[in-house]
């Protein structure tokens, strides 16, 4: 099996939590969980069972948190530990296509759930879903390529000076903002999914809506910017093509940047 920075990390673990004297975790403050002290590995069990409500878990994430943050490194493992069949199937998905790179996204999903783990804010709720979604941005990062499966392949990704016939992915949803096909929300939850890191669990969650509605509306929108593409409605005109590199160039401090409604904030 390849060692990559989760198998090590979770190697660390186990040392930690062997018997007869494993690092345990204060589990009578936190209602809905026994009244004693859990070895991580049963903590890390229990969290894994299904029942466990959403504000039993935040409080063992804050808990963790805190002590990783105020207890030394041997919290920061077990912390880890305790996150660690979440990470790996984060790491599986993340990986899948992209075998070269494995090492490399396992490495950049754990440092990204470490820096949410000891900066981020734990008082706000869905503290587990946040260290997921920071680690999730982190490791897709990594495979340094973006996700635009649904539209055309002859439309580039990544931001550089557009070219005929459509242009950077932001500039073509503009335009397909001014043209009337989709709406600005629309647009901007095409870039900022797509061409943006910006996950649609994270939309669902803030918008109080399932996954699943927000996905629906985003495949309809991308539906209607894909038949416009084809039937050549959102071609770039041969004037707009000569000015384009300047615009993109005057708005943005350089070449390098696209402008469009999908930026992030």
């Amino acid at each position: 099996m390849r060692r990559t920075a989760l198998t090590v990390a979770e190697d660390a673990f186990r040392l930690l939590v062997c018997r007869p004297a494993p690092l345990a975790f204060d589990a009578r403050p936190i209602l809905g969980l026994p009244d004693q002290h859990l070895a991580l590995d049963e903590l890390r069990d229990l969290l894994r069972a299904r029942g466990t409500d959403s504000a039993t878990v935040d409080a063992v994430w804050r808990q963790l948190a805190e002590q990783a943050r105020t207890w030394g490194p041997g919290w920061v493992v077990g912390a880890v530990g305790v996150a660690m069949p979440g990470l790996t199937r984060m790491a599986a998905r993340l990986s899948a296509g992209y075998a070269k790179l494995a090492e490399d996204i396992d490495s950049e999903l754990l440092a990204g759930f470490l820096d949410e783990l000891r900066t981020g804010d734990l008082h706000p709720p869905r503290v587990w879903l946040r260290l997921c979604w920071a680690a999730w941005r982190a490791g897709l990062k990594a495979r340094r390529v973006d996700d635009l499966l649904e539209l055309p392949p002859d439309v580039p990704v990544g931001s550089r000076t557009p070219y005929r016939p459509y242009g950077h992915p932001d500039l073509i949803l503009g335009r397909a903002v001014a043209a009337r096909i989709i709406t600005a929300a629309q647009a901007d939850l095409i870039g900022s999914t797509r061409v943006g890191d910006v996950l649609i669990e994270q939309i669902a969650a803030e918008s109080g809506q399932p996954g699943s509605v927000i996905r629906m509306r985003r495949k309809r929108a991308e539906r209607k910017l894909v038949a416009a593409l084809h039937r050549g409605d959102l071609a770039v005109p041969r004037v707009e093509r000569r000015l384009m590199p300047t615009l993109v160039s005057e708005h943005s401090g350089g070449p390098d940047r696209g402008v469009g409604v999908g930026a992030e904030p």
